[in-house]
């Protein structure tokens, strides 16, 4: 059991340590750090999108997917309010009225 978790450990943190001690201390080129700011953007659209557009296997954007309904205006309120809390607010009580009312999903 201790080797298990000794294990996991070193495959969770190397990966991230590694970089870490390599390029502390060090600038990196600016096109570099252009680069790195748009990772968190791009991974949180890579889990979000396949969630929100996949319904049972397939591409799905009709009125039967209450999550790619609910995206829309999320993502407005997002884009206006440019503040975390006010689009997950949205979202959850556009998905709560919209099962209330007997929609979508």
């Amino acid at each position: 059991m201790l080797l298990t978790l000794i294990g996991m450990a070193a495959v969770t943190y190397l990966p991230r340590l590694v970089p870490l001690l390599a390029l502390s201390g060090k600038q990196l080129p600016a096109p570099i750090v252009a680069w790195l700011r748009h990772v968190p953007g791009a991974v949180l659209a890579a889990m979000l999108v396949p969630a929100i557009l996949i319904k049972d296997g397939r591409l799905s954007i009709g009125l039967d997917n209450l999550f790619f309904w609910a995206a829309i205006p999320t993502f407005i309120a997002a884009v206006l309010s440019k503040n975390l809390f006010i689009p997950v607010i949205v979202g959850v009580m556009v998905v709560i009225t919209a099962r209330l009312l007997g929609l979508g999903m």
